[in-house]
């Protein structure tokens, strides 16, 4: 079932966004006090305490391991499902990181907004997976009645 492979794939890409982006916050913990005199001078010390802090680099580095998958995924993956998948449980995964990192959860309104994400992107999974089996049955039922098949490439 190619669906439920590019869905897990999805999954893996929101882990991936989601669990990162509290642990790049505590990563970046100290920068403040990095202080240089022209801008310059700023910006290339800030990137050196970034880059020389084993805290930031390995969440930066599955972050954009994240989005490597996400691209390969999008080869096979309808936009209109990955998009708002991928990006509605990143928020998940970010909020329930953060709680278990000792974060603020922003209590009830925070749960309630989580229930109606995942309502929402089981909606849009359930939606494109009926709309690919139902194309399927339309080609099949199609070649059976013109003896053609069709071929996308």
């Amino acid at each position: 079932m190619k669906t439920v492979v590019d869905i897990l794939w999805l999954l893996l890409v929101a882990a991936l966004w989601g669990v990162t982006n509290p642990l790049l916050k505590k990563g970046t913990v100290g920068i403040e006090h990095v202080k240089e005199g022209s801008r310059i001078s700023q910006l290339l010390a800030e990137v050196k305490f970034l880059f020389l802090n084993v805290k930031y680099l390995l969440p930066f580095l599955l972050n954009q391991s994240g989005s490597v998958v996400f691209y390969f995924t999008l080869a096979t993956t309808d936009l209109s499902l990955a998009v708002p998948t991928v990006n509605s449980l990143s928020f998940l995964f970010t909020l329930l990181t953060g709680k278990l990192l000792g974060e603020d959860f922003g209590g009830k309104r925070a749960v309630l907004g989580m229930v109606l994400t995942m309502l929402g992107v089981t909606l849009c999974v359930v939606s494109s997976a009926s709309e690919a089996e139902s194309a399927g049955l339309q080609n099949t039922t199609q070649t059976r009645n013109t003896g053609y098949q069709t071929v996308s490439h």
